[in-house]
């Protein structure tokens, strides 16, 4: 069966695919593989137009800085807003801009100041759709058909890391303007099946309730929002223990970013391809993981347990997969693959649920934040580490950080983080 079918305490059936996820789904296919495909393209093009790796690392930087603040004050705003109608906008203005900037390209109008400004504003909008997005799509989901739901989501990321080599060789073939016109149009179109999606946002009349008579600026008000996010993160152990426990996977994350490639290129003939076929196989395993979940669901009683079981199993194999043979590091990573969609699946289908619509958009803001934070702080931390200490070592330190952080914080913290993963979503 393609619908996942359940049966609840009235009898009614709930599908996965309805219309409206099925238009998310539609629209999140077309525009994530145009943008996967023009967006390691814009990184060989910074390479080739400014022949410079100082350049290259502001054009990174940011892109990303924008992360650290925008899904904090998104977060706040989009608990008051339409979700729906952010996502459609934002996908408008990004067609917008990527058509303008091909036809700018085209007629040889690169200029790296104006694009680094026009970097930093799809950086921005980027988060802010990411908040957007992550708090919109399991109002989209049928009850009891979240496991399913994320499975296909997370098959969805994996097809777009597959778009890199497809973007080189595009590149290549026919250069970045064409590249941007043609994502100017999945977004275009994207924007146009979203606008289509009928779900009613209850949380906004929930919201305006609760702040009927309040004689505040709006700017307070979201500054306010922001405190009650963090307040609630705080409040609630459970997921405190989950975000705060993610701070530190992304730690291990951005090690593996920073050292995992120069490490392969540097020590082995055509490291580069190494490195490829090494970290291929987890995108591979999550494939193939995404495709079992959606298949079959996981025991309800022993998803915390499985989920502990893989953060141990991920930090261990990714700290130590450096030190193996090719052979046997591909074997791990692919398996570091599947654990990471489980992983994935569990934590984002398990929280969405427990979390109330009115408070989804301040939630995954604050989550992304500390998510982003541990990433760049690892990546910052590790590159300087690396001047005196082996990057084999240097991961291997951040993933064991990482076991312990699963130990001492999900492990100490089992009955809150059960409460949440161990239910039927």
């Amino acid at each position: 069966m393609t619908d996942c079918t359940i049966t609840n305490q009235i009898g009614e059936n709930n599908k996965l695919w309805t219309r409206d996820f099925t238009i998310i789904t539609i629209g999140s296919v077309v525009s994530m593989l145009g943008n996967a495909l023009v967006g390691f393209a814009m990184s060989l093009m910074v390479l080739d137009y400014t022949n410079s790796p100082m350049l290259y690392a502001i054009y990174i930087f940011l892109y990303t800085l924008p992360q650290l603040v925008m899904p904090i004050v998104s977060g706040a705003i989009l608990d008051r807003f339409s979700r729906k109608k952010m996502i459609y906008m934002l996908d408008f203005l990004s067609a917008t801009i990527y058509l303008l900037m091909g036809i700018l390209i085209g007629m040889g109008m690169f200029n790296f100041v104006v694009f680094a400004g026009v970097t930093f504003l799809l950086g921005s909008i980027e988060s802010s759709y990411m908040v957007a997005y992550d708090s919109f799509y399991p109002l989209l989901i049928s009850e009891g058909c979240y496991q399913k739901a994320y499975s296909i989501s997370s098959m969805l990321e994996t097809m777009a890391m597959f778009m890199v080599p497809v973007a080189t060789f595009v590149y290549n073939l026919i250069g970045i303007a064409p590249l941007m016109m043609l994502n100017a149009a999945t977004f275009f179109v994207a924007a146009v099946f979203e606008t289509q999606i009928s779900h009613k946002e209850e949380y906004i009349d929930k919201q305006k309730e609760s702040i009927k008579g309040e004689d505040i600026s709006h700017t307070k008000r979201m500054l306010m929002d922001v405190r009650e996010g963090f307040q609630y993160l705080h409040e609630e152990k459970g997921l405190r223990a989950v975000a705060l426990y993610f701070f530190f996977s992304c730690l291990a994350g951005g090690a593996m970013t920073v050292m995992c490639l120069p490490y392969y290129k540097g020590n082995f003939e055509n490291g580069e391809y190494i490195y490829i076929m090494v970290i291929g196989m987890s995108f591979v395993g999550r494939a193939i993981g995404g495709g079992l979940h959606y298949r079959f669901k996981l025991p309800t009683k022993y998803k915390y347990v499985i989920a502990l079981c893989v953060y141990l199993f991920i930090g261990l194999a990714e700290g130590t997969f450096m030190f193996l043979p090719i052979n046997l590091a591909m074997f791990f990573s692919f398996f570091t693959g599947i654990g990471g969609v489980t992983s994935y699946t569990i934590r984002i289908s398990s929280t969405q649920n427990y979390v109330p619509d009115e408070k989804k958009g301040r939630f995954n803001g604050a989550l992304l934040l500390l998510m982003t934070s541990g990433s760049l702080i690892a990546q910052l931390l590790s590159g300087i580490m690396s001047k005196w200490v082996e990057a084999r070592i240097v991961v291997l330190i951040f993933n064991l950080i990482a076991v312990a952080a699963a130990i001492i914080i999900i492990g100490g913290n089992r009955k809150a983080v059960a409460e949440i993963y161990n239910t039927d979503n």
